[in-house]
């Protein structure tokens, strides 16, 4: 394995970050430190609560007077989120190629980390896209993703074995989707193959491989298989509060005919759909669809 610090890498396989460096609060929101920090929590808010209107004018407001192109990027892809919570794939590319822009602007100051924030926001566009069935579009942002992500150059801060387990991790969801299970085995024993050949990677990624399976199996119609995961998954720590693996696990109870089992386990994706990303995104207006329950006003 290409050799990294562990710091560095424990930044690699953390998931999402932030364009630029901000306080964030124990619920991961910008701290109130200035007035755009509260601006953007009380936009984040808004989302959440399905007042998207209200928290996308607020966003531009902060992209038009950003005071720095690293300020306009952050504000940028908090907009991409925005529309994240309206199922809106198109609009979150859209913002979302702005903030990959801005990356590429980056490339001979801090190279590795601008690729990789390259790959990161292209997958974090593909999520969105995946989560509300835009299967080809997400195939799309997935594969461009893994492409900006190797294109780091050496030394490498953020390893191979990352991206090449992120992609087939998205391409087996992709193939389940599309109703293609032997093409979602497939990709699955790679992505496992991926953890194994790295067990630094594994060590901060391996909780998502019993989601990866839980996902596969739900929707290759293996309900058996996907309750087992799916269990097992949203135990583990980091993902006991990852509000889509919970949906996700309601919405295995439910087309198994448990319709209390899953009001409650859509309870608890709405109750922890409180951050401003992809799995919020879709579980708060998802659950709370399926609970029955009013946007505040």
């Amino acid at each position: 394995m290409t050799r990294h610090s562990t710091s560095a890498l424990r930044i690699a396989v953390t998931g999402m970050l932030l364009v630029a460096p901000m306080a964030l609060d124990a619920q991961g929101q910008p701290q109130a430190s200035t007035p755009q920090a509260t601006a953007m929590r009380d936009a984040n808010r808004l989302d959440s609560d399905g007042r998207t209107r209200e928290a996308r004018a607020i966003f531009q407001r902060l992209i038009d007077s950003a005071a720095t192109p690293a300020a306009r990027a952050q504000a940028q892809r908090a907009m991409a989120m925005s529309y994240a919570f309206d199922g809106d794939c198109a609009n979150t590319v859209k913002f979302e190629e702005m903030v990959i822009a801005y990356w590429r602007t980056r490339e001979a100051e801090e190279p590795q980390n601008a690729f990789y924030q390259q790959g990161e926001m292209a997958n974090e566009a593909a999520r969105v896209c995946i989560d509300v069935g835009e299967i080809e579009v997400a195939a799309k942002y997935y594969e461009l993703g893994s492409a900006l992500g190797n294109r780091e150059p050496e030394p490498r801060t953020h390893p191979r074995t990352l991206w090449d387990y992120r992609l087939h991790h998205a391409l087996a969801r992709l193939a389940a989707r599309r109703g293609h299970k032997g093409d979602a085995e497939f990709h699955v024993v790679a992505a496992r193959r991926a953890l194994d050949a790295d067990t630094a990677m594994a060590s901060a990624q391996a909780r998502f491989f019993p989601y990866l399976t839980g996902y596969v199996a739900f929707y290759t119609n293996d309900l058996a298989n996907a309750e087992a995961e799916l269990t097992r998954a949203v135990v583990m720590d980091g993902n006991n509060r990852d509000p889509f693996m919970h949906a996700l696990l309601g919405m295995t109870y439910e087309k198994q005919g448990r319709a209390a089992d899953a009001k409650g386990m859509f309870q608890k994706s709405y109750d922890l759909a409180t951050s401003h990303n992809p799995p919020a995104a879709f579980a708060r207006p998802f659950a709370r669809k399926k609970l029955g329950l009013t946007a505040p006003r």
